[in-house]
C-alpha cells in the first residue's frame, strides 16, 4: 500500500512536473509575445503614425505658408512632431529584443536625423519668408525629402520583421500548445493503470483550459478576436495562462476595433475633404474665370472713364474761353451803353441849340417886321430897307422852319436814342445774365471734371484690387490642389489600414 502510494505519489510527482514545465513553458511563450512582439508592434505602429503626422504638418507649413500665424502654428506642431518620433524611436530600440532590429530601428533614426538636418536651413528660408509661394517652396522641400522617405522604408521593413516575428511567436505559442497536450497526455497515457481515478479528476482542471488556450490561440492566430465564454477561474499555471490569452485577446480586439473605428473615420473624413476640395476646386476655377472677366471690364472702364476725364477737361476749357468772350462782350455791351448815353445827351444839347436858334429866328422875323413897319412909314426913303426886311424876315422864318425841321428831327432821334439807349441796357443786362450763366455753367465742368478724375483713380484703384483678388484666386486654386492630392493619398491609406484591419473579427459569427 506504502509502495502503491509512493508509486501514486511519484506519478502525481512526474505528471505534475510534465504539467507544470509544459504549461510554464506555454505561459512564457505567450507572456513573451505579448510583452516583446505585441510591445514592439504598438510601439513601431505609434512611430509610423508620428512620422504621418510629422509628413502632415509639413505640408501644412507649405498650405499655410502665405499666413504667418497659422505658419508659425504648424512650425511648432512639426517640431512637437519631430520630438515625438525620437521619443518613440529611442523607446523602440530599447524595446526590441533583437540586436539585427534594433540596428534597423537605430538607421531609421539616424536617416530621420539626416532628413531633419537637411530640412532645417530650408525650415529657416521658410520661417524668413525666402519664397514667393508656397508652391515655389514646396519644390524646394521636395528636395529634403530623400532620408525621411528612406527612414519610412526602413520603419516599414521593420514592422514586417516585427509582424513576422509576431506570426513566429504565435507559431510557437500554438507548438506549445500542443506539445503540453501531447506531453500530458503522453504521461496519461502511461501512467493511466496507476493513476487512473485520480487523472479522470483532474483531466478538466489541466486538459480543458490547456484545450481551450489552445483554441483561443488559433483562433487569434487566424484573426478572430470575438468575446467568448472562457472559464478562467483558477491559480494554476494553466488559469494563468488562459488568462494571460483572455486578456491578450481583450487587449487586441480593443485595439484592433479603435484602429476600424479610426480608419473608418478617417476613410470617411477623407472622402468628404476630398469630394469638398473637388468641389471648391470648381468653385475656385469659376472664380477666378469670372475675376478676369471682370479685370477685362475694369480695364475698359477705367479708359471709358479717363476718356470721359478728358472731354471734361476739354470742355472746362471751352467753357473758360467761352466766360471770357462773354465777358469781353459784356465788356463791349457797357461801352456802347456808355456811347448811347453820350449820344442821348449830345442830343439834347443839340435839341436846346435848335431851341435857341428858334428862338432867335422868332425874335428876327419880329425884327424884321418891325423894320418893314418902319420903312413903310419912312416912305420913299425907306423902300430900300423895307426891302432887305423882307429878305431878313423871309430868311428868318425860312430859319424858324428849318430848325423846327431839324428840332423835328433831333426830337425822334432823341427818342431813338433813348430806345436804342434803353435796348443796349438790356443787352448789357443780357451780357452780364449770359457771363454769370457761363460762369455757372465752366464751375460746373470743373466740379464734373474734378469728378471724372477722383472716379478714374478710384476705378484704377479698384482694377490693382480686382487684379490682386485674380492672383490670390489662382493662388488658391493651387492650394485647393495641393489639399485634394493630400486628401486622396490620405483617403488610399486609410482604405489600405481598413484592409489590413479588417482580416480581425471582432464579433461572433
Amino acid at each position: 500500500m506504502l509502495g502503491a502510494v509512493f508509486v501514486v505519489a511519484a506519478s502525481l510527482l512526474v505528471v505534475g512536473a510534465v504539467g507544470f514545465a509544459g504549461q510554464s513553458y506555454s505561459n512564457s511563450v505567450s507572456m513573451s509575445f505579448f510583452s516583446v512582439e505585441f510591445s514592439a508592434m504598438q510601439r513601431i505602429a505609434a512611430l509610423r503614425t508620428s512620422m504621418h503626422e510629422l509628413r502632415l504638418h509639413e505640408k501644412d507649413m507649405l498650405i499655410q505658408y502665405e499666413s504667418p500665424d497659422k505658419f508659425a502654428k504648424a512650425r511648432d506642431a512639426w517640431m512637437k512632431a519631430f520630438e515625438e518620433v525620437n521619443a518613440l524611436g529611442e523607446t523602440l530600440v530599447e524595446a526590441l529584443p533583437e540586436p539585427a532590429q534594433a540596428e534597423q530601428a537605430k538607421k531609421a533614426m539616424a536617416q530621420l536625423a539626416a532628413f531633419k538636418t537637411r530640412f532645417m536651413p530650408t525650415l529657416k528660408q521658410l520661417e524668413a519668408q525666402s519664397f514667393d509661394t508656397g508652391r515655389a517652396a514646396l519644390v524646394v522641400v521636395s528636395r529634403t525629402q530623400a532620408d525621411y522617405a528612406a527612414a519610412l522604408a526602413t520603419v516599414e521593413n521593420l514592422a514586417q520583421e516585427i509582424n513576422a516575428s509576431a506570426a513566429a511567436g504565435q507559431e510557437r505559442l500554438q507548438k506549445s500548445g500542443r506539445m503540453v497536450t501531447f506531453l500530458l497526455l503522453g504521461s496519461i497515457g502511461v501512467l493511466l493503470v496507476v493513476i487512473l481515478p485520480l487523472t479522470l479528476v483532474n483531466m478538466r482542471s489541466i486538459c480543458k483550459p490547456l484545450d481551450e488556450a489552445e483554441a483561443l490561440a488559433k483562433a487569434i492566430a487566424q484573426g478572430d478576436l470575438a468575446e467568448r465564454h472562457v472559464d478562467t477561474h483558477g491559480k494554476d499555471e494553466a488559469a494563468r495562462l488562459l488568462q494571460a490569452l483572455v486578456g491578450m485577446q481583450q487587449s487586441l480586439r480593443d485595439i484592433i476595433r479603435k484602429v476600424r473605428n479610426s480608419s473608418d473615420s478617417i476613410r470617411t473624413a477623407s472622402s468628404e475633404i476630398a469630394s469638398g476640395n473637388s468641389d471648391l476646386s470648381s468653385r475656385t476655377e469659376q472664380a477666378a474665370s469670372n475675376l478676369q472677366q471682370t479685370a477685362s471690364s475694369m480695364e475698359q472702364l477705367t479708359g471709358t472713364v479717363r476718356q470721359s476725364a478728358d472731354s471734361a477737361a476739354q470742355a472746362n476749357q471751352l467753357a473758360a474761353s467761352a466766360a471770357e468772350v462773354a465777358q469781353r462782350g459784356g465788356n463791349v455791351v457797357a461801352q456802347v451803353v456808355s456811347t448811347m448815353n453820350e449820344i442821348n445827351a449830345s442830343s439834347k444839347k443839340i435839341s436846346d441849340i435848335i431851341g435857341v436858334i428858334d428862338g432867335i429866328a422868332f425874335q428876327t422875323n419880329i425884327l424884321a417886321l418891325n423894320a418893314a413897319v418902319e420903312a413903310a412909314r419912312a416912305g420913299e426913303q425907306g423902300r430900300g430897307f423895307a426891302v432887305v426886311a423882307s429878305e431878313v424876315r423871309s430868311l428868318a422864318q425860312r430859319s424858324a422852319e428849318a430848325a423846327r425841321e431839324i428840332k423835328g428831327l433831333i426830337g425822334n432821334s432823341v427818342d431813338k436814342v433813348e430806345a436804342g439807349s434803353r435796348l443796349v441796357a438790356d443787352a448789357g443786362s443780357t451780357m452780364n445774365e449770359i457771363v454769370g450763366s457761363v460762369q455757372r455753367v465752366s464751375d460746373i465742368i470743373g466740379e464734373i471734371t474734378a469728378a471724372s478724375s477722383e472716379q478714374s483713380d478710384g476705378i484704377g484703384q479698384v482694377n490693382i484690387s480686382v487684379t490682386q483678388l485674380d492672383q490670390m484666386t489662382q493662388q488658391n486654386a493651387a492650394l485647393v490642389e495641393q489639399s485634394a492630392a493630400a486628401a486622396d493619398s490620405l483617403l488610399q491609406q486609410a482604405g489600405n489600414l481598413s484592409q489590413v484591419v479588417g482580416t480581425f473579427r471582432l464579433e461572433a459569427a
